[in-house]
């Protein structure tokens, strides 16, 4: 498995689902195609098919292993789930506990799941399906650490109307309301929110109200998992690009800018929820915008 060690941080790469195809006017419909052109170069073949015209989008998480904790960031589609509006995470039977165990970890292990944000490839595995037909948290021992805003924006009680549709009730119902009946959940607020000594939770809304980034800092290391603060390695070189799901596209922007920015500035590793290959990425300054400045080193 994809591993990489930040000062005392053990990073490993934990894939639900192998990279796919996804239409490009799909994900980014208001994107001139002239801005894929402009860098096909380094995109193809990895994060872009031109003669399909899709780019490719990988469903991962991430492990953190740091002095005694089990920590991961995101949890995928997961089993079992009725999304009949989403086709691709439709009654799912992958085997993404079964790539967790062969990183070492078993569900009992894991004490902490940070959700960059709530939907429905990010808290999927937040919970399964049991024997008696409920649904009920899968990591027993773990505070699930998720932002108010999203648990409040999310929540069908409070009725808002989002761009993502009312499918989203699906998801809140099976993947959140149960670990927070269970008492297993930290609903954090404000400008930040500390796990430990070396990662910071950081809002960075816009995807969604309540979306956040992690930052690690340890030693000399610095990294920052950006959540779907970009689905593609274009949004580095086109920071303003967004997808077709982000519920306030401005503040996206915004966040998008700002997060880079600081990655750049500390010279911190990017690590995006949905690039394949390489997955995470070093980036500089050029003008107002931004660039590749190499790709991560796995080993």
């Amino acid at each position: 498995m994809d591993t990489i060690v930040l000062g005392n941080a053990e990073i490993t790469r934990v894939a639900e689902l192998p990279a796919k195809g996804r239409a490009r006017d799909y994900v980014f419909p208001d994107v001139p195609v002239e801005h894929w052109q402009a860098h096909e170069n380094w995109l193809a073949p990895t994060f872009l098919d031109p003669a399909a015209d899709e780019i490719h989008m990988v469903i991962q998480t991430w492990l953190i292993r740091s002095e005694g904790r089990t920590i991961l960031i995101d949890t995928g589609i997961g089993n079992d789930r009725e999304r009949p509006a989403m086709p691709s995470f439709h009654r799912l039977k992958t085997h993404y506990l079964g790539e967790l165990a062969a990183a070492g970890v078993r569900p009992q292990d894991v004490d902490t799941v940070i959700c960059t944000h709530i939907h429905g490839d990010h808290v999927g595995w937040n919970t399964r399906l049991t024997d008696d037909g409920e649904w009920r948290p899968t990591f027993p021992h773990a505070q699930y650490v998720i932002s108010r805003a999203d648990f409040d924006y999310w929540n069908p009680a409070n009725g808002h109307r989002t761009r993502s549709g009312p499918q989203m009730a699906n998801v809140f119902e099976d993947s959140v309301t149960p670990v927070h009946q269970a008492g297993q959940t930290v609903l954090w607020e404000g400008d930040h929110h500390d796990i430990d000594a070396q990662l910071r939770i950081e809002p960075a809304p816009g995807h969604t109200p309540g979306s956040s980034v992690v930052w690690l800092r340890s030693g000399t290391d610095r990294a920052v998992f950006a959540g779907d603060l970009l689905h593609s390695p274009l949004q580095i070189a086109e920071p303003d690009d967004c997808p077709g799901f982000d519920e306030h596209e401005p503040r996206a922007r915004e966040s998008r800018r700002r997060v880079l920015g600081e990655a750049a500035d500390r010279g911190a590793l990017l690590f995006p929820a949905h690039f394949p290959g390489p997955g995470a990425a070093q980036v500089r300054r050029v003008g107002d915008r931004f660039a590749l400045k190499e790709w991560a080193a796995w080993r």
